[in-house]
């Protein structure tokens, strides 16, 4: 349970961000103020609105033990799903809304800082609505947590993948697995963050934009990997909301063996790799296009390969940490069972495609969402897209 300095475990912490739908037609609802009306204490306190009303936000507490951390999110699943059927919708698991409510501008949350994202951005914020899933890894020490980020830079197009669940919008099937990744992408502070040599050429950087008016605060840091502004943490924002409690708790494990893999590699003195940051861009457009069953662009050598051949990969480079926490066998039974069951996307393309209704899509993630930390036993037809 400690890291390879001997220092103590890394904390993580995770939220996640739901979508409340009709549960018949599968069209967003803006309904987050009547369910978080209905979320009994103490659970409500870790329930939030977020930008739009058809959203909700739910925080876990802090955990260093993942059996934990499934049953708390498991909790907060359970208490939020109950409180939106109590209300007449439904609350599903997605990257982005499968079908949005009639006009451009989605329905805001009341909150001042909202409305002025609405007069700053203005037609940016259509079609928004997008909800991922941020892993908090606990790395007090800011120098550390951007040492740490330079090293993770590599794999965030690899976790999009592994984590892509949003290829309906519109009621049709984009052709892409992570449609929230391209919808997110339109943000100017969004993607993959280039390398940093401090904490404060970070601080430096965000200062300029703040400064120039490209972003309001630095809330509005939307980088996949960042030092959290109001916690010591780094925040791994790579994942569409993750389909099922054992896929949230994968990513978990995969972030937190990754942090501390770099984190130890940082107190050696060692170097990050040197990445061409368009490649690393384009690497993430193709995890948002292809996600878990096509192909993935490494960007540390330009090639294209399986991306569960480089998701291999980044099991075995993380092994020892893995093992040193105790969630290898964790990640063994998920990735196990993705393999089995398809990825999030796949399994929402084959309940799409098999009758072309969306109801049944909204069904499988409605299940999906309540369910126990482990997949929903579906069996999909896996196509890759062009």
């Amino acid at each position: 349970m400690h890291d390879t300095c001997g220092h103590g475990p890394l904390t993580v912490g995770v939220e996640e961000e739901f979508l409340l739908v009709d549960r018949t037609t599968g069209r967003a609802v803006p309904a987050a103020s009547k369910v978080m009306r209905r979320i009994k204490s103490p659970i409500a306190k870790r329930v939030v609105p977020e930008l739009t009303q058809f959203q909700i936000e739910t925080n876990s507490d802090v955990h260093t033990d993942l059996r934990e951390l499934a049953r708390d999110l498991t909790e907060l699943r359970t208490a939020v799903a109950d409180a939106a059927d109590a209300a007449g919708v439904g609350l599903i698991a997605c990257g982005n809304a499968p079908l949005n409510p009639l006009g451009a501008m989605p329905p805001l949350t009341a909150a001042p800082r909202y409305r002025t994202m609405c007069r700053h951005y203005r037609a940016l914020l259509h079609g928004q609505g997008v909800c991922g899933c941020h892993v908090h890894i606990g790395i007090p020490d800011r120098e550390q947590a951007i040492r740490v980020s330079n090293h993770a830079r590599p794999w965030l197009p690899l976790l999009q993948a592994l984590t892509a669940n949003s290829p309906i919008a519109e009621g049709a099937d984009t052709g892409y697995a992570s449609w929230r990744a391209i919808l997110w992408s339109r943000w100017p502070s969004a993607g993959p963050p280039p390398p940093f040599h401090s904490a404060a050429h970070y601080d430096a950087l965000v200062d300029a934009l703040i400064t120039s008016g490209v972003i309001l605060d630095r809330g509005m840091v939307y980088w996949l990997i960042r030092p959290s502004h109001h916690l010591p943490t780094l925040e791994f924002r790579t994942a569409d909301t993750c389909a099922t409690v054992l896929e949230t708790v994968l990513l978990a494990a995969l972030v937190r063996a990754l942090a501390a893999t770099a984190l130890a590699k940082v107190r050696a003195g060692l170097p990050a790799p040197a990445l061409e940051q368009t490649l690393l861009q384009a690497a993430c457009w193709r995890a948002a296009r292809d996600g878990l069953e096509g192909d993935a662009l490494d960007p540390a050598t330009g090639r294209l390969m399986p991306a569960w051949t480089l998701l291999t990969r980044l099991t075995d480079h993380l092994r020892p940490a893995l093992h040193a926490y105790g969630d290898l066998e964790t990640v063994t039974t998920a990735l196990t069972r993705l393999r089995r069951d398809g990825s999030a996307a796949a399994r929402q393309r084959a309940a799409f495609h098999r009758r072309g209704r969306l109801s049944d899509v909204i069904s499988l993630l409605l299940r999906q969402t309540r369910a126990d930390p482990a997949l929903v036993r579906h069996r999909p037809t896996l196509t890759r897209h062009p």
